[in-house]
């Protein structure tokens, strides 16, 4: 990089005022990627818990869902009988440039779409129990595609970071470096060719 350019004053100002820039962007991306693995932690300690509890309702469902079945026989037909959820949007946010989703279920009164005569209330459970787990997956599909999205992120500015450390400011300071000794040379053969002239003079 140094032997492309020449070596002037200009040049080396020009070199001196990038290397400045790439350290504060080396800076910036060292604090981005610091929030950003501090904001995915607290997404993955989240994920935990709520996995465990799905995975606690969901149990809890197909226990009362099995009891339902004993007692009711086939229960097919009441299970079509509650309708397919449409009531999920997706948003995004932005965090230090990561877009982040925002996944929400439409809030509705809650009630039974089957007839209370002919059912009992081991299906009320099951019921209730698997629209819990529904809320609770929307929830968990929120925090794991955050932290997916968190991830990638911190990669690419992991990466942007290491290139800034280990390649630019590098570059950038042997240029700084080969100018500033390039200019030195030259005034000291600038100021012997002078000490020649003068004692040329003064003979």
């Amino acid at each position: 990089m140094a032997n492309q350019i020449f070596p002037t004053k200009g040049n080396l100002m020009a070199t001196k005022k990038s290397l400045e820039f790439s350290k504060m962007g080396y800076d910036l991306m060292d604090r981005k990627r610091n929030i950003l693995i501090r904001e995915m932690m607290l997404l993955i300690d989240k994920t935990k818990a709520l996995r465990e509890e799905i995975d606690q309702t969901f149990h809890k469902a197909y226990m009362a869902l099995q009891a339902a079945n004993i007692s009711l026989g086939s229960i097919d037909e009441l299970a079509d009988s509650v309708p397919v959820e449409t009531g999920v949007t997706i948003t995004y946010r932005s965090v230090m440039g990561a877009e982040i989703p925002q996944v929400r279920l439409k809030e509705s009164p809650q009630k039974l779409y089957y007839s209370l005569y002919g059912t009992n209330s081991t299906l009320d459970e099951a019921f209730l129990c698997f629209e819990k787990v529904k809320k609770l997956t929307v929830v968990l599909a929120e925090v794991e595609n955050s932290a997916f999205r968190l991830a990638n992120a911190i990669r690419k500015t992991q990466r942007r970071a290491n290139a800034l450390k280990n390649i630019i400011i590098p570059n950038f300071e042997y240029t700084v470096k080969f100018i500033t000794e390039a200019l030195e040379e030259k005034e000291r053969e600038e100021f012997s060719r002078l000490k020649v002239i003068k004692a040329k003079a003064n003979k």
